[in-house]
């Protein structure tokens, strides 16, 4: 597929998507003419991709990480690294302490609410 039903497919912008490419996690044949042309498997890798910049990743992260999971479904395959178990367990801790700041945060408002109420 052309990178224009890419983005309609994925709602990710063509600038997000050379950027992927550039950052090596997104990779396009290229047509006689010069034009990107994404395997149906681009789909669920730019959907995992934004999930993963979602999550709080950096692109150098997701880089890392990618090749260890499957496009279809997400789960893992069995490249992972022991080095990228250990970064991606020092993400989710981080990830831990930002939600327990966002509902501490939460229940400040939630006490200001009530007491602005009356």
């Amino acid at each position: 597929m052309r990178i224009g039903e890419l983005v309609r497919r994925t709602g990710v912008s063509e600038r997000s998507l050379r950027y992927y490419e550039k950052q090596g996690l997104l990779a396009a044949e290229r047509t006689p003419g010069g034009h990107r042309e994404y395997a149906e498997a681009a789909v669920d890798r730019v959907i995992r991709i934004q999930e993963l910049f979602a999550a709080g990743l950096c692109s150098s992260k997701i880089a890392e990480l990618l090749p260890c999971m499957r496009d279809g479904d997400g789960g893992p395959s069995a490249v992972a690294t022991p080095k990228l178990v250990a970064d991606l367990t020092e993400e989710r801790a981080r990830i831990d302490r930002t939600i327990a700041d966002l509902l501490r945060s939460r229940d400040t408002l939630d006490e200001v609410i009530d007491a602005a109420r009356g």
